[in-house]
């Protein structure tokens, strides 16, 4: 059975061209926030960002994102995401070319 809770919901307060909202993620941490944070910020139509664990036993984080020019947050954020899974792509392949060319000793615990 799948989950009924939305990965990524809009959260009250939003301007209706969502220039500037906060977005919750579901099933998410620090770890996503921080690099989704960092990827928007490269972003110069970005005016703020910044994201918060409302609390340690929500599963979720906040994401606030503000724009200039009545741009608007949701495409920032989707291109945002987008960008940080290229860069995940890109340093996978660079640890697999590595592993391949370099000279590594592999150990074999099992006995």
């Amino acid at each position: 059975m799948s989950d009924p809770t939305p990965k990524i919901r809009i959260l009250k307060g939003a301007e209706p061209d969502l220039s500037a909202a906060t977005y919750q993620i579901h099933d998410e941490s620090h770890t996503i926030g921080n690099a989704l944070r960092w990827m928007l910020m490269k972003n110069p139509k970005v005016e703020f960002c910044g994201y918060s664990v409302p609390h340690p036993s929500e599963n979720h984080i906040h994401l606030r994102i503000q724009m200039y020019d009545n741009l608007s947050s949701l495409t920032a954020l989707l291109t945002a995401l987008s960008n940080l899974d290229d860069l995940c792509v890109a340093i996978e392949d660079a640890y697999k070319t590595s592993l391949r060319s370099d000279n590594i000793e592999y150990w074999d615990e099992s006995g």
